[in-house]
């Protein structure tokens, strides 16, 4: 157990610091999503094939996963921009938000009911962004671009739970990258429209961040946080990736001092963003309630 704990702990604390690492690398946020998508692809490959692991995939779920690549794709370039705007602090709280848009958005797509409980947290923590938004404006940019980033986290969470138990994450993960990257690889174009100076080429720094960020932030935390999966509990699952944004902001003001860029109103509306999603995990973690499926319906990265 104990190990587990460390194992969950160590997972969560390499997805927070893919945050200060998206602010470190230099280049711009789809260029960085495209070479993140491409290794990490390259890597899960590699290890499928050394671990013999390929299974065959049904063209109806294959579609879903292609879905899923693009959505993911979609959901990095938008919070990666919301740190180039912004910065990681204000792209990690407003991707906190994601758990709550997934429990509203769950029951359009799995035909359930939303729960009056569930629609007063979800206006809780917007409430939390609105307030950021009028304290920090000049990020305002940044913070569009992080909702938008949870928000499409929150729909293909929501998409994975469908087959996320027919098959190994590992083999999702695979191709969600690989549909992904051919996805960014055809809007690239309207980058380079957008901004015909953008640099294509990494720096010598941004190769070994980028190396860090698909092999450490994206397949091994994904295989420590599904290996503690087997020993640990739903609600220890739950709390521990919860931590996600508070190690994540930590990082950006230990290396980045962000805190000294950051104005009252950002903490105030951090602090009802925290409050909406304690709320929901204290909802959720209700006997009988929930599982620890969350990880692997997120393909167990972020």
């Amino acid at each position: 157990m104990k190990k587990a704990l460390i194992q969950m702990h160590l997972a969560v604390l390499l997805w927070g610091f893919t945050g200060v690492l998206g602010k470190a690398i230099t280049l711009s946020a789809p260029v960085l999503v495209w070479y993140r998508m491409l290794f990490t692809a390259i890597f899960m490959a590699a290890i499928l094939y050394y671990r013999r692991m390929w299974v065959p995939i049904a063209k109806k779920d294959m579609r879903q996963l292609a879905l899923v690549g693009l959505l993911m794709a979609l959901h990095w370039v938008g919070f990666y921009g919301s740190i180039k705007f912004a910065n990681a602090s204000i792209a990690l709280v407003c991707l906190s938000t994601a758990s709550i848009f997934t429990s509203l958005l769950d029951p359009f797509v799995n035909k359930g009911k939303h729960d009056p409980v569930e629609l007063l947290i979800g206006a809780i923590a917007l409430a939390g962004v609105y307030m950021i938004y009028q304290f920090q404006q000049f990020y305002g940019l940044g913070i569009l671009f992080g909702i938008i980033a949870a928000i499409l986290s929150s729909v293909f969470t929501v998409l994975n739970k469908r087959i996320a138990h027919k098959y190994p994450a590992r083999t999702m993960v695979f191709y969600e990258m690989g549909t992904g990257w051919l996805f960014i690889t055809l809007l690239m174009p309207i980058q380079f429209v957008y901004d015909s100076t953008t640099v294509v080429l990494p720096t010598a720094m941004d190769w070994l961040w980028l190396v860090i960020l698909s092999l450490c932030c994206t397949v091994w935390s994904q295989s420590l946080a599904l290996n503690a999966l087997k020993k640990i509990s739903s609600f220890t699952a739950t709390l521990s990736v919860n931590l996600e944004p508070v190690y994540g902001i930590l990082l950006a003001f230990i290396f980045f001092k962000e805190n000294k860029e950051l104005g009252s109103g950002f903490f105030w509306g951090m602090l009802l963003i925290i409050v909406s999603v304690i709320l929901q995990m204290v909802r959720l973690l209700k006997p009988g309630h929930t599982k620890s499926g969350y990880i692997e319906e997120k393909s167990g990265i972020d």
